[in-house]
């Protein structure tokens, strides 16, 4: 089966790392001509990313990329420490949480995907497709042509191959996102190496969501959640880090924690982004094609699992392709399998950016049935 991935970003090189394991021939078709992720952003790889990662053989490229994190603390804004608990599954190095740039993470993955033969087009933008009962070819921007069994829309939150098979818009949750670094906060950093290795810092202020965690060479990566109307794009494009500084701190400062210091130490990696995430029950394939990671179910990053649902997809896809007798009962498994566990993540991130807790509602999946749907030899639940 021949497979044209479009984006070649998290989601795109997982599902060409999952296809080509699982015997089809993928070839990724990436916009950029340089790079497909964003440069500034971080973020946290859940057990479930890893467990994901290493049923590819591509965690542990992965975790050298990042540092782990084996702690969740939890303090309030008088800095009272609320809950202490281990995260994720901590006994395992390929397993742990791993904190680490997101571009990074890309460009593990790449590497994986070049080292395995796998073709990256770049400079590919997608403009348009045709399907018929044989087949499916993209069209680029560019005039050239690509003929598939079948298409991969990986090209994320403001994805071209969604508009192409489903109306559905991002939707404003209601939080900007900062993200920063620091090596400048030194007696902070020193604080969490020494008092709390490991560990990632929430902390629930009167007026933001912020946390913080410390890499072993020092340097404090943080983010902050903050309930206000979206910034306009050019806000985000012509605002300077020191301007958003200036905007953020006296929020964090009348709390008794270390948010507004970490903040006012951050001197020119200061980015801010607007929460947003998309709404349940839209349309996720047609009979060639087929949407995954944010480009099906961005959800806002409150819960943290935006990479970690992407690199379950892209198992999970491969795995319903590999066992699944035809295209169409494939896609149809893949949808029965991973709708309620993603909008159950966008439900729980959407309740957390509006200030809410999530509904109580348990997850979909145990951790032993996930374990047992990733697990590459296993297969899937089969009901058509």
């Amino acid at each position: 089966m021949r497979v044209l991935i479009i984006g070649g970003g998290i989601a795109g090189t997982a599902a060409a790392l999952a296809l080509h394991q699982a015997g089809f021939a993928p070839a990724i078709h990436e916009a950029h001509p340089d790079h497909g992720e964003d440069l500034g952003a971080f973020l946290t790889l859940a057990s479930n990313g890893m467990r994901a990662l290493g049923e590819l053989a591509a965690a542990e490229p992965v975790a050298h990329r990042g540092f782990p994190l084996t702690r969740l603390r939890l303090i309030d804004a008088t800095g009272t420490e609320l809950t202490n608990a281990p995260l994720g599954e901590p006994d395992d190095p390929l397993t742990r949480y791993r904190c680490l740039r997101r571009a990074d993470l890309a460009a593990a993955l790449q590497q994986e995907v070049r080292r395995r033969g796998i073709p990256i087009t770049r400079g590919a933008r997608l403009s348009s497709l045709t399907e018929d009962a044989a087949s499916i070819t993209a069209t680029f921007a560019n005039g050239q042509t690509a003929t598939g069994d079948l298409l991969l829309g990986a090209d994320g939150l403001n994805s071209t191959t969604r508009s192409l098979i489903s109306p559905a818009q991002p939707h404003y949750a209601g939080q900007r996102v900062f993200y920063g670094y620091t090596t400048e906060a030194t007696t902070i950093a020193n604080t969490a190496a020494s008092q709390h290795p490991d560990s990632i810092t929430m902390i629930r202020g009167s007026k933001t969501a912020f946390g913080y965690a410390c890499s072993p060479s020092g340097e404090i990566f943080w983010f902050a959640r903050v309930s206000s109307p979206p910034a306009s794009p050019d806000e985000i494009a012509t605002t300077t880090p020191a301007a958003w500084r200036d905007y953020l701190a006296p929020l964090l400062r009348p709390d008794t924690t270390p948010a507004a210091d970490i903040v006012e130490a951050t001197p020119d990696q200061l980015m801010v982004t607007n929460a947003v995430d998309l709404p349940p029950g839209m349309r996720w394939h047609t009979p060639r094609a087929v949407l995954i990671g944010d480009a099906a179910h961005a959800a806002s990053p409150a819960t943290g699992q935006g990479a970690s649902m992407a690199l379950e997809d892209a198992v999970i896809l491969a795995k319903a392709l590999r066992d699944t007798p035809t295209t169409t009962t494939a896609l149809t498994n893949f949808d029965r399998l991973r709708r309620p566990r993603v909008e159950h993540n966008i439900a729980a991130s959407a309740a957390l950016s509006a200030g809410r807790p999530p509904s109580g509602q348990p997850p979909t999946l145990t951790n032993e049935e996930l374990t047992r749907q990733l697990a590459w030899t296993t297969p899937l639940p089969v009901d058509y």
